[in-house]
Formats: C-alpha cells, structure tokens, sequence
C-alpha cells in the first residue's frame, strides 16, 4: 500500500509540472518588438525610459542593458512593457534587448538596439545615482554617511531627510558641494528615514528627488530562552540533536532581521568555547561526537550589528 502511496503522488507531481507547461503558451519562436529607445537614438538625460510591445503569452519580460563594449549593466525582469532606468554613465553608449518569457518557454531577444546619453545644461530631466548607504538598510548609529555619484553639469546639492512614519522633515542641507554628507545630528529615534537628493545649477534642478530608506535600530535583541535540549539531559555521542530555543518579539520602532551565535562549551563559565554555530531561525541540528560534560547557550544578532544577552546555559551530558 505504501507502494502505491509513493507511485501516485510521484505521478500526481509529474501531472501538475506537465500542466503547466501545457497551459503556458510557446513563445519560444515569437520575438519583442521595441518601441523606444529605437536604434541609434540619442538622448539628453541619464533617465531612459524603456518600452516595447506586449507579446501574448508572455507574463514577464528579461531586460538586458550592455555598456558599448559589451559589460553588462542590467538584467532584469519586468513584468509591464515599460521601465525606467538611471544609467550609470553620464554621457555613453548603451545597446538594449528584451525579450518575453512565461513559465515554460522564453521568446527570442527583440534586435539589439543601440543608442547614446548626455547630460545637458538643463538638469530638469535628470536624476542623481545614489551610492550608499543600500535601500532599507539597517545600521545601529545616527552619524549615516550620504554618498552620491556627480551629476554632470551640476554645481550644487540639496539633501532633506524625512522621518518615514510621521512625513516630519528630521533635517536639511542645501548647496552641497560635495557628493557627501554625514549626518551630524544629535539624536536621531529608531525608525525608518529617506534621505532625498536634488542637484541643481545656476538655472534649474532635477524635477525628480533621488531617494532611499535606511533604518536606524539602535535596540538589542531579546534575551533568547533555551528550550531543548533540556537542562541537565543526557544524549548520546554522534547522535544528530536538535537544539531549539525561544526570544520574545521584538518591540522596537525598526525591526531588523535576527540571526543567532550558539556556542557550546566544556567549561561552565564559558572560558573556552568549543564550537560556534551560526543560525538564522531558533532551532539547530548539531552532532556532539566525544562523550563528556558540555554547556551551550545562543544570543542574538540582529541585521543593525547590536548583540544581545546570552541565554542562560544549559548542561548536557553525552555518553
């Protein structure tokens, strides 16, 4: 009976992956056909808008973005037949394609289309390329520092930093010169902030701010609470345990993601450690191959570097 369990699930498997290749459309000979930027076009702005024509069956589509001599700069999926892209070189030469795929097939890429940018005296359709810090990255200090890569043609910056979940503009800095900033502020609350960039010349401005997120959580993580193995349990050598433990939610303003050190240890007061393992859920497989007295606790470690408390020990004899 157990048999013939396993045979009709491995056939019920097999019958829904065929599914949905019978129910997707084959693209595989249909090719995109681009509408703009069309080949050997020329455009004054590092902002290009990307599109091309919807290709039935296909739910997404692969946009590639080479440099002239061939490094690619962009793949990625999108899935509109039109796009946005800020390009990394002020004034170059760019070749695009796009082509179409659903679950099953991928259509052939549309003609490469080649076609060049410059930045013109107006800035008022152009846009700053920020550097760092990553979008919705955390940190656990308040001095972040703003880093942006120079916009042709522009003589000055203007930052704003808002705090995202009340819309309270936090500070300001107008006609920076620099492609720098590091917030010199006194306090800063934990939370989620965009820090927006403008450039500007003698005569315009970008229309459009450059923004990002980042978070400050300055908050340690909760003091984890062992669960199994039990204090004072007994197991066996080279036998795979789980390890298992709780950590009250975290109540703070950013939450970042959490991750834990476990360490093991043949001394009660942890002098000497002898093994470390890493998780990023509460529980652990790990195999204890010489018999003997040990100890193990775990802390946390959350995505802004703060550690926190270890849990209390337990101990654990292994024959």
């Amino acid at each position: 009976m157990k048999t013939i369990n396993k045979i009709i699930i491995i056939a019920l498997a097999i019958l829904t992956y065929s599914c949905d290749d019978i129910l997707e459309e084959d693209i595989s000979n249909d090719t995109v056909q681009v509408i703009s930027p069309v080949n050997n076009s020329k455009i004054e702005s590092n902002v290009v808008s990307f599109k091309w024509n919807n290709l039935n069956g296909a739910d997404k589509y692969r946009v590639q973005i080479y440099q002239s001599d061939q490094v690619l700069i962009l793949d990625s999926l999108i899935t509109t037949n039109k796009t946005s892209i800020t390009l990394p070189l002020a004034t170059g030469n760019y070749i695009w394609r796009v082509r179409g795929e659903n679950y099953a097939y991928e259509s052939i890429y549309s003609f490469p289309s080649n076609f060049s940018t410059t930045i013109p005296d107006d800035l008022t359709n152009q846009q700053v390329i920020l550097i760092s810090p990553e979008n919705d990255k955390f940190v656990n200090f308040i001095n972040v520092s703003l880093n942006w890569e120079a916009l042709k043609n522009a003589t000055s910056y203007s930052v704003k930093l808002v705090n995202v979940a009340t819309g309270q503009e936090v500070d300001s800095k107008p006609n920076l010169t620099t492609t720098s900033l590091t917030l010199a502020l006194t306090t800063l609350a934990d939370g989620t902030y965009e820090w927006r960039l403008k450039a500007k010349n003698a005569d315009t401005e970008t229309k459009q701010y450059s923004a990002r997120k980042f978070n400050v959580d300055t908050t340690a993580p909760n003091q984890p609470k062992n669960t199994l193995p039990a204090d004072n349990s007994t197991q066996i050598a080279n036998t795979n345990v789980s390890y298992t433990w709780s950590i009250p939610t975290d109540v703070g303003s950013a939450k970042s993601p959490i991750s834990y050190i476990i360490e093991f240890s043949n001394d009660v007061d942890f002098n000497s450690i002898y093994e470390t393992k890493n998780s990023n859920t509460p529980t652990l497989q790990q195999t204890i191959p010489t018999k003997g007295i040990y100890y193990w606790r775990v802390r946390a470690i959350d995505g802004a570097g703060n550690i926190g408390v270890n849990s209390t020990k337990f101990k654990l004899t292994v024959n």
